[in-house]
């Protein structure tokens, strides 16, 4: 039973959530949690998670420099 461990944090499906009590969430399999869910499935099933998947690494948004902003010109 030699089962390696899912990173959430670097899943599509985890959020963090508002709920103080319950302050992990799943969007795949629908749950919030005070543990990680990846370990919370691993408690209830038995199985790891089956639903991971990794996040596209690409920036949301360009950040701009300074120069961008004042086309080159000193202020």
């Amino acid at each position: 039973m030699n089962q390696q461990k899912v990173n959430c944090f670097k899943c599509n499906y985890f959020y963090t959530t508002w709920d103080v009590r319950f302050p992990r969430g799943c969007k795949a399999y629908g749950f919030k949690s005070r543990q990680i869910p990846s370990d919370y499935v691993l408690q209830v099933s038995g199985h790891t998670c089956m639903k991971y998947e990794a996040k596209n690494n690409t920036p949301q948004r360009q950040i701009k420099r300074i120069d961008d902003y004042n086309r080159g010109y000193r202020i």
